[in-house]
């Protein structure tokens, strides 16, 4: 009597219950690619992924909620907190770690351009990577061109912003990351950004202190070796 042959696994049959943050973390590692809360995974996330991802955090949400000794069944406040603070994170205010770079429409520097160019003051907003408080407040771009500058739309520099921000931060590294972001596309002979801020995890907890600010700036090329032009990009700035 002949025996049976058994049938043919399907490669997917031993993923099966396998969490979707855990076959995407697995892929960061196997590509020895960080994963830090301030990082960008998209291209580590395979299509339909990031519902079953949403999924996932509305689970583990339910059980912070349930550890806080909040009674989601019978209090109506709360009977989807879950999964509305898992669509906030994923699809808002942490997007930009779940979705690839905005489309950049780039023109060639034809009329040669080389006057100081500020974008700002743009609204930014991003989550303390700490207490994932939020961090509010502003930022000014300064570009000095040259013929060879990739010339990008005004919305564009708002777009990335908001690309970089829409993560976890600290307001020290999201500044360089916008400003390398920005000079990579454009690969202008000055960049210079400041950014103002209110922390949150300042005042909101804490010390709770309503008025304290950080300010902090990059200046690179030509606004890092010519005063008067890092001088007149600081005197163009109207900052309250």
């Amino acid at each position: 009597m002949s025996k049976l042959t058994p049938p043919a696994m399907n490669p997917q049959d031993s993923d099966e219950g396998t969490p979707v943050s855990v076959k995407i973390r697995e892929r960061l590692q196997a590509a020895r690619k960080r994963f830090n809360a301030n990082d960008n995974i998209a291209e580590f996330i395979e299509p339909g992924e990031l519902e079953r991802l949403l999924d996932e955090v509305t689970d583990k949400m339910q059980d912070v909620l349930s550890s806080l000794v909040i009674d989601t069944d019978t209090d109506h406040n709360t009977s989807n907190t879950a999964r509305r603070v898992a669509k906030m994170y994923l699809n808002e205010v942490f997007k930009g770690r779940y979705v690839g770079m905005p489309t950049l429409t780039e023109f060639p520097n034809a009329e040669r351009l080389n006057e100081l160019l500020i974008v700002g003051p743009i609204t930014v907003r991003s989550a303390c990577s700490h207490h994932f408080c939020p961090i509010m407040g502003k930022v000014w771009i300064g570009v000095l061109p040259n013929e060879k500058t990739n010339v990008i739309g005004l919305s564009k520099y708002a777009r990335l912003a908001e690309w970089v921000m829409g993560r976890p931060q600290i307001q020290e590294e999201a500044i360089v990351q916008l400003a390398d972001l920005i000079e990579e596309k454009t690969r202008p002979d000055g960049l210079a950004l400041v950014m103002e801020a209110t922390h949150f995890c300042m005042a909101w907890r804490g010390v709770k202190d309503n008025d304290s600010k950080m300010i902090n700036s990059i200046m690179r090329g030509q606004f890092l070796n010519n005063s008067d032009l890092r001088k007149e990009f600081l005197s163009l700035i109207p900052r309250n």
